[in-house]
């Protein structure tokens, strides 16, 4: 077993001094002051692992991102959605080679590592090769380390880029295929994801939430995201709301994970809650793109429980979510006139053990029989000070100053995936070498 100790661990939502983590394989074995571990288990202990001056908190939770997307950043930047959709997904993404797709994810699956993240929920949909296309980012996720929830798009909307739509068979075959493929890792799950009421049809947004519930997960779907949907929804549905409409489906219950929920009324919040369903939200992206501000006050009212999304990062353009617990307490601030609407222990949860929740995963918190995922923080670096004897101001610091210089050391599954600052299982000019590449030939 390895032992783990710093200065401070984040522990059942408090701050110790002189604690350890005890780690049997990939699990949490114990939390205790350093000296009862060491006492209890001295002959089954093998590797000490101490780093001062460091305070341990869980590894992140990424609940909503598109790892190809990485390769776009900064492409189409300032404009309008359909425009900047137009300019940068469609206009890039129907030309990817399965090199390219590995690429991007390795890029924006180790940026966020660096940053973090440890579990990330990649939302993807390019189909131009069949069940490959899944294996590229999932071997990439392998090869940095982090752990991967594949929500593999059922996306059959004929307006798309060929590559994008499946028939509803196809969908529902593939996605079932790779879970059992993968259902005894794990470091890999896989869950159905009808993209939205515009880019797949009724049918298959009800074969999404079929095999969810067949396959015992969640099913994610992007709801209310941007204005035109909304009105998409009224005119062709009777003038129902989007979550009225998706209820009288059946598809509205606790399979249900819903990205963004931006233009939804307190009626189909309180459904929302009711029912059982999740958010994945991400305030940085809903920004860039002028989508408008979900009201999270009324979610966390209703009974949402509430994840952290980066998005993808041509459209955030950062892939941190520490960085989404400091935006979701300050756009809901600026946005209510309220400095007590989210605070930073509900923005930490959100990113860390909400995460793990709406995921089905046992990972967001430092606990015995949790998954070993965790991160290590300079107290040292500028961003975590000052800070006063009685630790007021650490989890304040985590949440609204500390920036990515300050994150030391990475462990995921019980293994290192950064070591000082450094990414531990890939070469970083590797990584930067294959954007390199795909760049290149996106231009030539």
């Amino acid at each position: 077993m390895k032992l783990f100790k710093a200065e401070i661990v984040h522990y059942n939502g408090a701050f110790y001094r002189d604690y350890g983590i005890l780690v049997e394989s990939d699990t949490i074995k114990a939390v205790e002051p350093v000296s009862n571990l060491q006492a209890q288990y001295k002959d089954q202990i093998d590797e000490i692992i101490e780093w001062k001056d460091q305070v341990i908190v869980s590894g992140t939770v990424n609940v909503h991102n598109h790892s190809f997307q990485s390769l776009l950043r900064g492409i189409a930047a300032d404009r309008p959605f359909l425009e900047w959709r137009d300019e940068s997904l469609y206009k890039f993404s129907k030309g990817m080679t399965l090199e390219d797709i590995y690429h991007g994810a390795l890029f924006a699956f180790a940026e966020m590592m660096k940053r973090g993240v440890t579990t990330v929920c990649d939302f993807f949909y390019l189909h131009n090769f069949g069940t490959e296309s899944d294996e590229a980012v999932i071997q990439a996720a392998k090869d940095v380390g982090i752990r991967l929830v594949l929500a593999r798009t059922m996306y059959d909307w004929e307006g798309a880029p060929k590559g994008y739509v499946e028939t509803i068979d196809e969908a529902v075959t593939h996605t079932r295929d790779l879970f059992y493929k993968y259902k005894e890792d794990d470091m890999v799950n896989i869950v159905p994801a009808p993209h939205s009421l515009h880019a797949a049809t009724p049918k298959m947004i009800i074969a999404g939430h079929s095999l969810a519930k067949e396959l015992g997960t969640k099913f994610h779907i992007h709801v209310a995201e941007e204005p035109f949907e909304v009105e998409e929804c009224r005119l062709a549905h009777n003038g129902m709301t989007v979550i009225e409409y998706l209820d009288s489906i059946e598809v509205v219950d606790e399979h249900m994970m819903i990205v963004h929920g931006v233009y939804l009324k307190e009626e189909e919040i309180k459904l929302l809650g009711a029912k059982g369903a999740s958010l994945a939200y991400c305030p940085s992206s809903n920004m860039f793109l002028a989508d408008g501000i979900t009201n999270i006050p009324a979610m966390m009212e209703a009974g949402v429980t509430i994840g952290l999304g980066s998005d993808g990062a041509c459209s955030n353009n950062r892939i941190s979510v520490f960085e989404e617990m400091r935006m979701v307490s300050i756009l809901q601030k600026a946005s209510t006139c309220n400095a007590m609407c989210v605070n930073y222990h509900q923005s930490f949860d959100m990113g860390t053990v909400n995460g793990g929740k709406i995921l089905d995963l046992p990972i967001g918190e430092i606990k015995e029989g949790k998954k070993a995922d965790f991160v290590s923080i300079d107290l040292n670096d500028f961003s975590m000070q000052p800070m006063n004897e009685q630790l007021e101001q650490m989890l304040p610091n985590i949440v609204y100053s500390m920036e990515p210089t300050a994150i030391k050391h990475v462990v995921v599954n019980g293994d290192f995936t950064v070591s000082h600052g450094r990414l531990a299982k890939q070469k970083e000019e590797d990584v930067i070498k294959g954007v390199k590449d795909t760049m290149s030939r996106f231009y030539q």
